[in-house]
């Protein structure tokens, strides 16, 4: 498809799929399961650092032939839950995908309460734009004291105060080693008086055919209470935006009136070659059957999404490569490895503990995919 012709087609929202017609595209989709993709995860694979509460891998091949994780990072003397205050994204390293990862530099620190990412950098995701590499990312600044203790932020206001100023950043660089130059400014922001009013973070960039990039992004009418909602833009001309949204409504709903504890976050968007698919994860389980568990669906056009038949993407539950399985606290922020045009690795954040979000110790695995 022509450049010109490409992006007005996603704008008007009808790109249809131009290899296999739409029922025999659905009646594939049904027959096929994500999850049933999924190899055992290699023990001692991934990211894990033991001072540190790690999350939010990010994975690419570099020209050295090495595998590059970004991922969020912040002190285990602090509490799991100032993610919000205190994460930073750092890079590791590996000689192969499964890891395990080895800590090379920290890439965005904190650079001043001035700037809108100046006292927190969050949710990476590492995409290649010809001989750019762009690193997507959430940002926030406080106008309060860097915690640095076990207290919680959460019970005293000051990590909702922080929540509310996340915002979608880009940095831009040559080399998967930087230096990383930082845009000044957000490149997408909340509208007063819209769904997205409070907050844009969460962001999942697609490079497309035509060198346009489709980002989807997370936010909510009001903060961080449910439903947490997705939506979808568009840079036309390249990565540097403007990011425009091409609806002016969530690309997905799934609460009511009555029940608003029923939505989705997490989003990983790729474009297929002929369509858009995701994985993203559902937060109460009511869409796949397990609080935390995984979705798959697809769309034509980016905005309109069909969830597959079986819906379900991934567990919490994990078959190990030394034959246990256990049950992780915590599985999110899935990303897809792609080589040669093929995803080969999910990578996730998990932690163990008792329960979601009770966790003791965390870190970004791995699962090879068949």
């Amino acid at each position: 498809m022509k450049r010109r012709a490409f992006i007005n087609n996603i704008s008007a929202g009808i790109i249809l799929p131009t290899i296999l017609g739409v029922n025999k595209l659905m009646a594939a989709e049904q027959a096929e399961s994500f999850i049933d993709k999924l190899l055992p995860a290699p023990v001692g694979g991934g990211f894990m650092m033991d001072d540190y509460w790690v999350w939010d891998p990010s994975v690419i091949k570099g020209d050295d032939g090495k595998y590059h994780m970004f991922a969020s990072r912040w002190p285990k003397s602090i509490g799991f839950g100032n993610w919000v205050t205190n994460s930073e994204i750092v890079r590791a390293v590996s000689d192969t995908a499964a890891g395990p990862y080895t800590f090379a530099e920290v890439v965005l620190p904190a650079r001043g309460k001035n700037f809108f990412d100046g006292c927190v950098t969050h949710n990476p995701r590492i995409t290649r734009y010809h001989d750019k590499y762009l690193l997507y990312y959430m940002g926030t600044t406080y106008d309060f004291k860097r915690p640095d203790n076990k207290e919680d932020v959460w019970a005293d206001g000051r990590a909702q105060r922080a929540w509310m100023n996340k915002r979608v950043g880009l940095a831009v660089a040559d080399s998967l080693t930087g230096p990383w130059k930082r845009m000044d400014s957000p490149i997408i922001q909340p509208r007063p008086g819209k769904w997205d009013a409070s907050i844009t973070s969460n962001p999942s960039p697609v490079v497309l055919p035509d060198d346009s990039v489709y980002l989807m992004y997370k936010s909510s009418s009001h903060d961080h209470h449910p439903p947490l909602l997705l939506g979808a833009a568009l840079s036309k001309h390249g990565y540097e935006g403007p990011y425009t949204r091409l609806s002016e409504e969530p690309v997905f709903k799934f609460h009511s009136n009555k029940n608003k504890e029923n939505d989705v976050e997490d989003p990983f968007v790729w474009w297929a070659g002929n369509r858009f698919e995701l994985i993203m994860k559902d937060r109460f389980g009511l869409i796949c059957g397990e609080e935390g568990g995984g979705i798959h669906a697809t769309s034509p056009d980016g905005i309109t999404w069909k969830l597959s038949r079986p819906v379900k993407a991934y567990s919490r539950t994990i078959k190990w490569s030394d034959g246990t399985v256990t049950k992780q606290a915590n599985f999110e922020r899935p990303f897809l490895l792609f080589e040669n045009g093929r995803p080969t690795h999910l990578f996730a954040a998990t932690g163990t503990g008792p329960k979601l979000y009770d966790v003791d110790r965390t870190w970004n695995m791995v699962i090879p995919l068949k």
